[in-house]
């Protein structure tokens, strides 16, 4: 057994519309958590002091402190220097982490609270948990306000230690992590950090007792959401202006690969520490759309005609997606471990496809798995890409158009991000003569997605085999 949106980047409203993101409270849905680059706007004359010296770090001040117009505020990104400078200005207009708060707030918001029993949404830690910036009162600056939603603090740490001092001359980025920044230059990092609300840890996280209150599923991929975020930060990095601090001309395709590799690894540790929680099976780790699907006719019903792959018939097969199209990549860089991975990740797929998983087994092929796709983060996010592995990896994902539409609404949605993500950095350095057929193409896959219940896998397998023929 194999285990087999953005997209559209330029009509994004399309795929919010079957994400669920059109109403407020979806939010967590929708964008990524990923970073400007940090720098000076405004230098001034003083020393930077040194790397060892000691700091205020561990307070949250708000995002006011970076809403000046010589630091992040401007209204336009600025040309002269190595940052845009309008990053707050994004944010607080056009990124919908800054109305994440104001989501608890709304009709829908409030209803869940009810349904859930918390009370008001707005006040309940599990819902402030990703929300907002949800930290201890002794960790709050003076100007802190929870209301902001999901800040810069978010993402990029307290701002207390380094707030004024990143500004100073020859004050550098590794100053400003030892004073409290999170580094999410790293893109394993930057991931880790997304994840954290778009997968969830042992501490904050979406089940599905909050699902059926009306909270979306989380589904994740770093490149998608980055972009439509939007992004407030150059890439590449600049280390003066206009002049890149590296020639990674693929950074496209490495945010794609390595978002994906610490998305698997970080699935199979919340699967292992939800095998032992109280509550056992966790149905948000399955198929949503196995059940919750439009009931048809016998002879229109896609699931009886494909049969169940040795699965009880009710049972509810356990969501692969994340390794579904990932494993294409897998498969490119290191054969030997993606066929062993393949090995532990059917095996867990059989476990997790019963009525009543086995906790222990559960627990030891997840770890299995981990402990492989562990191997592959670092080797994933060093590996060099270029044209040549883009191509193969846009023809072989949507040359697996049947496995990969055979396993649900979830995979097909990764396929279709994937592709667009991937035909995008490849547009960035080349080009083929038929991009705009290709581009059609890929847009086609998201509007086959735009209902997810009523997902029909023959139409996205021929859209799929359309797209492949067009890579040819």
């Amino acid at each position: 057994m194999k285990i087999r949106h953005y997209g559209l980047r330029s009509g994004w409203s399309a795929l919010a519309g079957w994400a669920g993101v059109a109403l407020p409270l979806l939010f967590a849905a929708l964008a990524s958590f990923a970073v400007a680059a940090t720098g000076s706007p405004s230098p001034s004359s003083a020393a930077a002091p040194a790397l060892g010296a000691p700091t205020d770090a561990g307070k949250y001040v708000g995002p006011g402190g970076c809403a000046a117009t010589s630091c992040h505020g401007s209204v336009k990104p600025r040309a002269d220097t190595r940052i845009f400078q309008n990053e707050y200005s994004i944010w607080v207009v056009q990124d919908k982490h800054s109305r994440a708060y104001n989501a608890l707030t709304s009709p829908v918001g409030e209803r869940i609270g009810r349904i859930l029993g918390i009370g008001k949404s707005e006040a309940a830690p599990k819902c402030l948990a990703c929300h907002a910036l949800s930290v201890p009162t002794e960790a709050r600056g003076k100007t802190f306000d929870v209301n902001d939603g999901v800040s810069c603090e978010s993402c990029h740490g307290p701002a207390s230690g380094w707030l004024g001092p990143h500004t100073t001359s020859g004050w550098t980025h590794a100053q400003s992590v030892q004073a409290g920044m999170y580094d999410t230059r790293d893109l394993v990092q930057r991931t880790e950090k997304c994840l954290s609300c778009h997968l969830g840890t042992q501490e904050k996280f979406v089940d599905h007792e909050m699902i059926a209150a009306g909270h979306p599923d989380l589904y994740f991929e770093l490149d998608s959401f980055s972009a439509v975020m939007p992004r407030h930060w150059k890439t590449p990095r600049e280390s003066a202006p206009g002049v890149p601090e590296n020639s990674d001309a693929w950074y496209g395709v490495r945010d794609w690969a390595t978002g994906q590799a610490v998305q698997l690894r970080a699935s199979l540790d919340r699967l292992a520490w939800r095998a032992r929680a109280p509550h056992w099976p966790e149905f948000s780790e399955l198929q949503c759309f196995a059940c919750h699907h439009d009931l048809t006719p016998p002879e229109q019903s896609w699931r009886q005609a494909r049969g169940y792959e040795g699965r009880r018939p009710g049972d509810p097969p356990w969501n692969a997606s994340r390794y579904a199209v990932f494993r294409e990549l897998v498969h490119e860089v290191d054969a030997p471990t993606a066929s062993a991975l393949d090995d532990q990740i059917t095996q867990l797929a059989k476990l997790m496809s019963q009525l009543n998983p086995d906790r222990d087994a559960v627990v030891a092929a997840s770890g299995s798995a981990r402990a492989l796709a562990d191997k592959l983060v670092a080797r994933i996010q060093q590996q060099p890409y270029d044209a040549a592995m883009t191509l193969r990896l846009l023809q072989h994902i949507s040359g697996d158009a049947d496995e990969i539409s055979g396993e649900g609404e979830r995979s097909a949605e990764q396929a279709a991000m994937a592709l667009d993500s991937l035909f995008i950095a490849y547009s960035h350095n080349a080009q083929l003569a038929n991009a705009a057929e290709i581009r059609a193409s890929i847009n086609g896959l998201f509007a086959s997605l735009e209902n997810p219940s009523r997902y029909d896998p023959s139409t996205f397998a021929a859209q799929l085999k359309k797209l492949n023929a067009l890579l040819r």
